[in-house]
Formats: C-alpha cells, sequence, structure tokens
C-alpha cells in the first residue's frame, strides 16, 4: 500500500525530517516452525510483515490488517512477543524519508498459506527454518525480535 494520507500529510509539512512512528511486526510461524519473512523493493535485507498504525487504530487490528494488505489472507494474533525502538529502529527510505519506529511484535497464525502477495509492497517472501534465517541478510531487529519470540537464530 502506498503511504498513507495520514503520513502524507505530516510529510507534507515536515518534508524528509526524521518521524517518530508507532508500527506492528508479525512473527508468523507455520506448522513445521519456519517462520515468514519478506523482502520490499528498493531493500535486499529481509524483514518481518508490518507496518504503521493510522490514526485511533488499536496495534492489534493494525497487525492484522498489515498481513491482509501485505499477504492476502487473514490471521490471528497469539500474544504480544515484545516492545522495540531505538537507533536500530531508525530507517532512511531511498527517497530521504527519515523515521524511527516504535514497533510492537506480535505472534501470528495464519489462516491459510495460501498467499497473495502485494507486488507493489513486497517483491518477496519465503518461509525460513531458524538456521537459515541466521544466514540471512536481515534489518537489525529481527534477530532481537526473532530472540524473544523463542525462536533461536
Amino acid at each position: 500500500m502506498p503511504i498513507s494520507p495520514y503520513l502524507k500529510s505530516l510529510r507534507e509539512r515536515v518534508g524528509n525530517d526524521l518521524l517518530l512512528l508507532p508500527a506492528v511486526s508479525a512473527v508468523i510461524r507455520n506448522d513445521v516452525g519456519e517462520v515468514l519473512l519478506a523482502r520490499s523493493y528498493g531493500d535486499d535485507e529481509w524483514a518481518l510483515i508490518g507496518g504503521g498504525l493510522e490514526p485511533g487504530e488499536e496495534p492489534a487490528a493494525a497487525i492484522l490488517r498489515e498481513i491482509r494488505e501485505e499477504l492476502g489472507v487473514e490471521a490471528e494474533v497469539s500474544q504480544i512477543v515484545g516492545a522495540y525502538g531505538g537507533e536500530g529502529m531508525f530507517i532512511t527510505y531511498p527517497n530521504g524519508d527519515r523515521c524511527a519506529y516504535v514497533t510492537t511484535a506480535y505472534a501470528c497464525q495464519l489462516v491459510s498459506e495460501a498467499l497473495t502477495i502485494e507486488e507493489d509492497e513486497l517483491r518477496e517472501v519465503a518461509w525460513f527454518t531458524p538456521d537459515e534465517v541466521s544466514g540471512l541478510d536481515t534489518q537489525p531487529w529481527v534477530a532481537r525480535i526473532l530472540t524473544d519470540a523463542g525462536i533461536a537464530t
């Protein structure tokens, strides 16, 4: 999904300046213990499915919306893994926009594994064993979240 109307209105006022934004991330595992990761366009690093909250949106509802939008499938939230912020959550996008995210990570299960990837946002998704994840180039916060979720990386 392109930039939200809310974030677009902020960017019109602050340009590329740093914004502190609330976000959500999904730790999605399948029945054999693999973890679902994705890569976006313009970024070679693997990451968790997730995104920003809209004004007034509950975080648990936001992660279900993000999964639905990005993967085309319904999901269920089982528990909060943790909340994460700090310098490891700073991102500068290719257009120069700078964001500092504070994300709440949720353990989630997909209702179906028949994914329909949002091709405007994601270029690739794949299932990985914990051993495979440790050899991937991932976003800086992925290992910390997966470790907290009980997934060795």
